[in-house]
This record gives structure tokens, sequence and C-alpha cells, in this order.
């Protein structure tokens, strides 16, 4: 690849490396943190960046560079939250910033069609087959909301199955937990979501294959969609059991219902195919996110033409967006995925091998019983001694384990997502050193925790 910018060390000096706690240095980030609970709810713009689930004060971050972020005190850390996942080349990648410096001289938003929007459009569909047409949002959230309508309109049923666990964006129609049995009525799971919003969801159990299976063939010809993030990463990363999702296949086509895999999180971040070119299934539909945007608000959902000419305005079914398809957007993306090659997937699976070698040393040797989830570039350690299958089984996770491995970490540089049930991201930024050096702060925290039961 001829472009430094996927494969080449950090440009920050690793004599500058994160090391060392830093109990005394979150006066910035307090004061701004108070600064901002008087003027957003719970002082952020999107919840687990509250500290909720670990506790203490958020850092806010000032700037961030390859796989380094720094906090508005000056403190550095080696990053693994990557934005959440977009970030598949680090934070600043040159190559990037420099096509979206160049849009941004020609205009950042027409409110008309571009070849870029084209542009992306062959790109997603050559590279995800199951892909035939594509419709380009403005989030994850947005790209369900249209896919799930899409979905109801091509086939005209309403009933719609999501798994407990796996989260796909706020909309109201999917913010609903699982009860005890296979078959549950949607019950609303935020205030403001009314039981009719939901009375068309029904939620089952995550690798639940044969009570999944009994509950399709329950609600049988109406039976819309199936939704589920084939590799869920919202309640920590859980994969499917081996043929979990065949079976999910099989029923739908003999159902003629729509799966829908909600590759928002994994979709160019473990294969160019996404997950579902690793797994071998083909879904009728599929939503994008993160990584086609390069760290700008993006979203997409697509799949087979029959169903995707429903979409306005070639079909009945109304979707609209004012800044869907941005120029930003479109060209920070572009630039994102033309970097992405083989190569590039080999390095971000090294990486993580070497990750996951050293954290299943530490654990040996710390004692600390966790449960080591990982696929490519994206992992979680989840702080139980059961093994972890489904939503029921992550919440067996000791949180409080969890937040004191956290700020340990923290403390000596390395940020990880404050939750326990979050997916981490390596990049194509984080060399061999930082790795390293993580595996080393990681062994730390968990003798921390270890000490500490």
């Amino acid at each position: 690849m001829s472009d430094s910018v996927a494969h080449s060390p950090s440009s920050e000096s690793h004599d500058s490396q994160p090391n060392g706690p830093r109990r005394a240095s979150t006066e910035h980030s307090q004061k701004l943190f108070s600064q901002a609970s008087e003027l957003m709810p719970g002082g952020v713009n999107s919840p687990v960046r509250a500290f909720g689930g670990v506790g203490g004060t958020p850092r806010f971050m000032e700037r961030g560079t390859g796989a380094f972020l720094w906090d508005a005190a000056g403190n550095k850390y080696i990053d693994y939250v990557g934005s959440w996942g977009p970030l598949i080349h680090g934070h600043a990648p040159k190559a990037v910033h420099d096509r979206v410096r160049e849009q941004l001289d020609r205009g950042a938003s027409f409110g008309a069609p571009t070849l870029l929007e084209v542009e992306m459009a062959r790109t997603v569909c050559q590279a995800v087959p199951s892909i035939e047409m594509v419709r380009m949002v403005n989030s994850g959230t947005e790209a369900v909301m249209g896919a799930l309508r899409a979905a109801r309109g091509f086939t005209g049923r309403r009933k719609v199955v999501k798994f407990a666990g796996c989260y796909h964006g706020h909309s109201d129609a999917l913010l609903v937990q699982a009860g005890s049995g296979a078959m549950t009525l949607g019950v609303p799971d935020s205030a403001g979501v009314t039981t009719g919003q939901t009375s068309d969801t029904v939620s089952c159990r995550f690798n639940d294959i044969d009570g999944t299976r009994q509950t399709l063939r329950e609600i049988g010809s109406d039976l819309a969609c199936v939704a589920l993030e084939p590799l869920p990463a919202n309640m920590g990363l859980v994969p499917a059991r081996s043929g979990f999702l065949e079976m999910l296949r099989e029923e739908t086509e003999r159902l003629g219902a729509v799966l829908l895999f909600d590759e928002v999180m994994t979709g160019f971040r473990l294969a160019r195919g996404g997950f579902q070119q690793l797994c071998g299934i083909t879904p009728d539909a599929t939503t994008l996110g993160k990584v086609i945007g390069g760290g700008f608000p993006v979203g997409a959902y697509g799949g087979r033409r029959d169903m995707m000419e429903c979409v306005a305005p070639a079909g009945p079914v109304y979707q609209a967006g004012t800044l869907s398809g941005n120029p930003i957007a479109m060209t920070a993306g572009l630039a994102t995925l033309e970097l992405l090659d083989e190569s590039a997937y080999m390095q971000l699976e090294e990486r993580g091998a070497q990750l996951e070698a050293g954290i299943l040393k530490a654990l040996e040797e710390t004692g600390v019983r966790a449960q080591w989830h990982r696929q490519g570039s994206m992992w979680t350690l989840f702080f139980t001694a059961s093994p972890v299958i489904d939503y029921e089984s992550a919440k067996t996770s000791n949180t409080q384990a969890f937040a004191t491995f956290f700020h340990a970490c923290l403390e000596r540089g390395i940020y990880l997502p404050p939750s326990q049930f979050e997916a981490a991201f390596i990049s194509l930024a984080h060399t061999p050193e930082d790795i390293q050096r993580t595996i080393e702060v990681l062994g730390e925290a968990l003798k921390i925790v270890k000490s500490g039961t």
C-alpha cells in the first residue's frame, strides 16, 4: 500500500509513551464536566460517555493522532475506543483528512446529487455482494429505521424479531428488552416509548436456536423481518454459536421474511465484505455505518434490489434526509475504504492476536477469572467466570471489577470503552510497541483487580 496512513508506525515518538498513574490530573475534565452538566443532559451528548458504568469523571478529549488521544489536561492515552469503531486508520489520518480539506473548499453540502454518492454506492455494492442497491443516511439508528420500514413495505407484514443485547440504535420500535419466555410481546425499554410503538416487536434470546425457531414459526406469515447484529458488540463482543445464523437464514427464507444483518459496527471493520463475508451467510438486507464515514456522521442500508426498489422515490416506502450522502462524509468514507486492502485486515488480525496472547497470559498469571472474546480488531474482556453466550450471561459480569480495571488502565494511559458491555477497537495506527505497552498495563490492572477480590 503506497499510503503510509494505514500501515506505518504512529507519528508520535514512544519516548512520550503513556505510563504511570495520573490520579491528580483530572481537574480540567472535572471543571468541563461541571459546566457541561448545566447545559446538556448528564453532561454529554451520548449516555455511555458520562462514565455511568464505571464511575468517576469522564475525560474531555482535545486532540488525537494515530493511536493516541490527549485530554484537556494534556494527558496522553493509547486509545481503544476509536470513536466507537469508525477510526480504523487511527486519529487524523493524513490521507483521509487531506481529501476532506479539498472537498471543503468545493462545498460541504449541496442538497443535490453528487458523483461522490455514486462512487460510494458502487464501492459498497462491489464490496458487499448481498447489497444490490443502497441508500445513504446519517446514522446507524437512521439506517436501521429505514431498513425495517423497507422490509415491512416489501413484505406487507408487521412483526419484527430482534434479540436481547443486540443494539440497533434508539428508534422507538427497537428499544425493547426480552422477557423470560421465548416469545415476549415488546416491553418498552425507555421512558417515552409506548407499548403501541413496540407492540409489533418480539424479542428473543440470542443463540437460542430451538426457542427462536419456535418463535419464528409461531409468528409465521406475519413476520416481516428478523434483525440482529450477526456479531453482537453492544453487550460486549458475543459470537453466534454454530448453527444459529444458519437457522435464521433457513427460517426467514422458508417464511418469506427479510433477514437483516446490522453491520453498522462490523461492516468493513472485520473484512471488506463485513462479517457476512466471514460467516458465509447472505442476508436480505444490511445496515452499515461508522467505518464508511471515516469519522463523520454516516449510515447506510441496502440489500436485495426488489426490496430496495420499494424505497421512495422509486417506490412507496418513504424515507428522506437533508444531509444524506453529504460530500464530506462521502469523501472521508471513500478515502478510508480505499486504504483497506487485504494486507490491512491481516495487520489488524496480527495486532489482535498479539494482544490476545498477552492478555491470556496475564489472566493465567494473575488468576483473575474472566472471559476473553475477540474477532479481528474487536475485543471484550468479561469479568465473569461463566461463559458469555447471550445477554443474560453477559450480565453476570462483575461490573465493579471492570470499573476497577478500567480506572487502573486509564490512570496508566490506556483509554478503554467506559462500560463492561462495549467492544474495544484496535486500529491500523496501533504498533506492536503500542500493543506491548497495553499488555503490560492491562496486566498491572488485572493484578489490582485480583488484590481487591
